[in-house]
């Protein structure tokens, strides 16, 4: 290996998957500001923030010097459906600003429903276009594109834009129950998920989580039938998830392990305004747990992952 190629090795195999650190961080924070802990939630915005901000500019590099690593990685059956975590954190920011600006969180949501907009469609014009794909292809980061269309009507409604939230909210909704099916077709009927990608399971939670926690917003706050029905089915995905314990227990620490971080952060927070709601201490009280749980989950991830770096665990060919 020359020196050219030591200096941007790292650089050359830095994933699109970073941005899930973001969407963990985010829910964290999204969950210390329901839980009203407004320092730490301050605290974890600031990290939040610097933290995409370095990843998007390291990111940014990437595409300028190692052009051809970042086509490779949009043109892998897997690694595509990470791409919309970009815009998913950008809206995420956009929620989490709200609380502080109005302002700031109104450019924020316009350009992350605009790259949102691009990244979805364009992952899913691959997947219906030319090319073939594999049902060993299929995996629960599929729900990725789809979370971000929910998470954008989330945040549209309390920036008053109600008609285009509606679009992504149904957008959303359609194509989780569609790919769904295929996704419990492939887990069902195929060979089990590659070791790297069992992780990805706790997906499974995040579209019924954020599609309770958008609702809310168009309901009002008000817990409805439909509101019952998805934070009950997200407890349902949580149980299937938690099945499949023994198997993570035995895994090698990778970075598909963040994708435990925000569907656990999105339940959390359904958890603690489905409490709210119906005034249950008991929500109230495992919402509260499920905070403590959360930040030690993003502290043990975010140790886990630094020290991964410089065992050069990731960042590092396939």
């Amino acid at each position: 290996m020359n020196n050219e190629e030591k200096k941007t090795g790292w650089l050359e195999n830095f994933p699109v998957l970073l941005f899930t650190v973001i969407m963990g961080y985010s829910g964290l924070t999204l969950a210390l500001q329901i839980a009203g802990e407004v320092y730490l939630s301050k605290i974890t915005l600031l990290i939040t923030t610097c933290l995409f901000l370095l990843i998007l500019l390291i990111y940014i590099m990437k595409i300028i010097v190692c052009r051809n690593s970042v086509i490779h990685e949009w043109q892998h059956p897997i690694k595509i459906s990470f791409f919309p975590a970009i815009s998913i954190s950008i809206l995420l920011l956009s929620m989490l600003f709200k609380t502080f600006s109005i302002e700031i969180a109104t450019i924020l949501w316009l350009v992350g429903i605009a790259a949102q907009t691009l990244l979805a469609l364009s992952v899913l014009a691959n997947w219906i276009g030319n090319r073939p794909y594999e049902t060993i292809h299929i995996s629960p980061a599929w729900f990725i594109p789809t979370v971000g269309n929910i998470i954008a009507a989330a945040g549209g409604v309390d920036l008053g834009f109600i008609q285009i939230s509606w679009i992504f909210f149904s957008a959303g909704v359609i194509f989780w129950i569609l790919l769904l099916t295929l996704v419990f077709n492939r887990l069902i009927f195929h060979d089990p998920l590659p070791e790297r990608m069992v992780p990805t399971l706790a997906i499974l939670v995040a579209p019924p989580a954020v599609t309770f926690l958008a609702w809310i917003k168009f309901n009002g706050g008000n817990v409805d039938s439909m509101a019952h029905a998805m934070y009950g089915a997200s407890l349902a995905f949580l149980a299937l998830t938690l099945t499949q314990a023994r198997l993570l227990i035995k895994l090698a620490f990778s970075l598909s392990w963040w994708a435990l971080s925000f569907p656990f952060a999105a339940l959390v927070s359904a958890t603690m305004i489905y409490g709210t709601a119906l005034n249950s201490q008991l929500h109230l009280l495992l919402g509260r747990a499920g905070v403590f749980l959360l930040f030690l989950l993003i502290v043990g991830l975010s140790l886990r992952t630094v020290l991964a770096f410089f065992r050069k665990e990731i960042c590092m060919p396939d």
